[in-house]
C-alpha cells in the first residue's frame, strides 16, 4: 500500500513572507533557500514528526485565532531561549517536561504561537 511517510512542508500565510522567513533563519537556525523558503535538510534534521490534531476550542494553540501551529525539534532548547530572550522575542514563561522531551513556546512577529521540543537522548 502506498502511504505517506512524513511531512514535506508546512505553509503558513504572512503578511510579510519574505520578512517572516528571515526571521525563522535569524532566530531559529533554520536555512533560507533560494526563493524565500526555509528548509532542512541532511542527517541533521533526522527524527520524529508529529502530525496531529486539537479539538477546535483548544487554547494549546495560544489565546487568540490561530488555526495551526509549528513544532521544531531543537537541539538545545536552554540555549535557545536564552538566545531569543537577548533578541527580545516573545516567549511563554511556561515549560513542560515529558517522558518524551522538553517543550517551550515562543510568538514569531506576525503572532504565531510555536512550539520548541527538545526530545530526549534515546539510549
Amino acid at each position: 500500500m502506498a502511504k505517506a511517510v512524513g511531512v514535506g512542508g508546512v505553509f503558513l500565510r504572512a503578511l510579510d513572507p519574505q520578512a517572516l522567513s528571515a526571521w525563522y533563519a535569524t532566530h531559529l537556525g533554520i536555512p533560507l533557500q533560494d526563493g524565500g523558503s526555509l528548509a532542512f535538510d541532511g542527517p541533521e534534521s533526522m527524527g520524529m514528526t508529529v502530525f496531529a490534531h486539537f479539538p477546535h476550542d483548544t487554547k494549546y494553540f495560544g489565546e487568540g485565532a490561530q488555526q495551526s501551529m509549528v513544532n521544531f525539534r531543537v537541539d538545545d532548547l536552554d540555549k535557545l531561549l536564552e538566545q531569543l530572550a537577548a533578541a527580545k522575542v516573545r516567549i511563554d514563561p511556561k515549560r513542560d517536561d515529558y517522558d518524551y522531551g522538553r517543550f517551550a513556546w515562543i510568538w514569531d512577529p506576525e503572532g504565531n504561537r510555536i512550539e520548541l521540543w527538545q526530545p530526549l537522548p534515546t539510549s
